[in-house]
């Protein structure tokens, strides 16, 4: 079939597989390029303190993806993800993850690396004890240690079943206390609107919490202690974003900050518990603005983004999301004074690795502001970069990735 994007309300409803594999190649391009370093060594040849199997729990897109693609192709370590994805079929493309994840096992063993991917709830007690065991496999199979060296936590879903009272939580994007209203754009038009939000209730930022907070992290950490797979050295690393303050009211002050609140709580304790038993650590790192599915949709956030984008391309300071887990790599968590100990890792002053620190910079942030207040839809083509944000959105879904012919028939059940 010849596959288009269905774009509606900036959510695309579908996937290209050949632009998807295209474009896990091409970052795993960029991390053989970028890493350079004699210890980016497979299996037991790699010096200590650089990881040689990692898990990867929320593997299939964004930052997850990355952080997958780095570890394998950038420290040859064995790596298992877990991720929930739909297959595609003769009659229906999959989503962009699924084949993300096929593309990325056929590099991995084609390079003579080793990965296995679940598919499966990643909240389930289920699911942690079959991990277990492919944690154990993998690192057979790769004729390493069968201990954890890194655990990277970057799940996205929107629900969650909690394993102990078996109740479904649904998490949603909403101001707490007062309502919220902040512009949008629409990417395939360039209409600015202004959108707004109800105020959450306290069930609803309660089940915000449950889903995107902190709790899973240290249930599958209490879970991979307690099977003895743990590395005595072990580092976990959980995502997270702050932004501007302009966007602080829907996002930082709102259900979704209310939920980091708690992942940065779950990081403390984490690292404080490795810390004092086995020498391992935890950290929270706040990365940059990128497009995803759910940026998309998040009032002020694309008009931001936009603008941000136009701002750091111009100063050479752009980066997605493969650019960005390079950095954390190399410049943070295994920055070579760092290797052997992680209280070296750079941070901030509340623990936290910063890779949004040029985003951040004040004449970013200064200029991504005014730019805001200059652009209308007259000039959003050039005052922000519109082309860049509608890229980086269907590129995400495997769509306007250069090489890709979008023309030809296309198999959707496989890459």
């Amino acid at each position: 079939m010849i596959i288009k994007p269905m774009i509606r309300s900036n959510i695309c409803l579908n996937s290209h597989p050949k632009g998807c594999a295209a474009m896990v190649r091409n970052q795993i391009a960029y991390i053989q390029k970028s890493f350079t370093r004699d210890d980016a060594n497979a299996g037991t040849s790699a010096p200590a303190g650089i990881p040689k199997l990692v898990l990867v729990i929320g593997c299939s897109t964004g930052y997850g993806l990355a952080s997958r693609i780095a570890a394998a192709f950038g420290y040859g370590a064995a790596t298992v993800g877990i991720s929930l994805e739909k297959p595609g079929s003769a009659t229906k493309p999959g989503t962009p993850g699924w084949y993300n994840n096929l593309t990325f096992d056929t590099e991995a063993a084609q390079a003579g690396l080793v990965s296995k991917t679940l598919e499966g709830d990643a909240f389930s007690d289920a699911l942690k004890a079959t991990t277990i065991t492919m944690l154990k496999e993998t690192a057979a199979a790769a004729g390493i240690p069968p201990v954890v060296d890194l655990i990277i936590y970057s799940l996205a879903s929107p629900v969650r079943t909690d394993p102990k009272d078996g109740v479904l939580y649904r998490s949603v994007i909403k101001p707490i206390g007062s309502p919220y209203s902040g512009k949008t754009i629409d990417m395939m038009t360039g209409r600015i609107n202004v959108v707004s939000a109800e105020p959450a209730t306290e069930a609803e930022i309660a089940h915000t919490v449950k889903v995107m907070g902190g709790e899973d992290w240290e249930r599958w950490i209490d879970t991979l202690d307690a099977a003895g797979i743990l590395a005595p050295a072990v580092r976990t690393v959980a995502y997270t974003y702050r932004g501007p303050k302009l966007s602080w009211p829907i996002y930082k002050n709102g259900t979704i900050g209310r939920a980091k609140e708690d992942l940065e709580r779950a990081g403390r304790a984490i690292n404080t518990r490795l810390s004092g038993q086995s020498g391992g650590a935890a950290w929270i790192s706040v990365n940059k603005a990128v497009v995803t599915r759910a940026s998309a949709v998040i009032p002020i956030i694309p008009f931001y983004i936009s603008c941000l984008f136009k701002v750091m391309k111009e100063r050479g300071l752009h980066e997605g999301c493969i650019e960005q887990v390079a950095r954390l790599y190399q410049d943070r968590l295994y920055l070579s004074e760092a290797v052997g100990d992680p209280r070296k890792v750079p941070v901030d002053d509340e623990g936290r690795i910063r890779i949004d620190d040029w985003e951040m910079r004040e004449d970013v942030q200064t200029e991504t502001l005014a730019r805001m207040e200059r652009v209308t839809e007259e000039n959003v083509g050039t005052a922000a970069d519109m082309a860049g944000f509608k890229h980086d959105f269907l590129e995400a879904h495997g769509f306007d990735v250069p090489g890709v012919d979008y023309e030809a028939d296309t198999d959707p059940a496989t890459i």
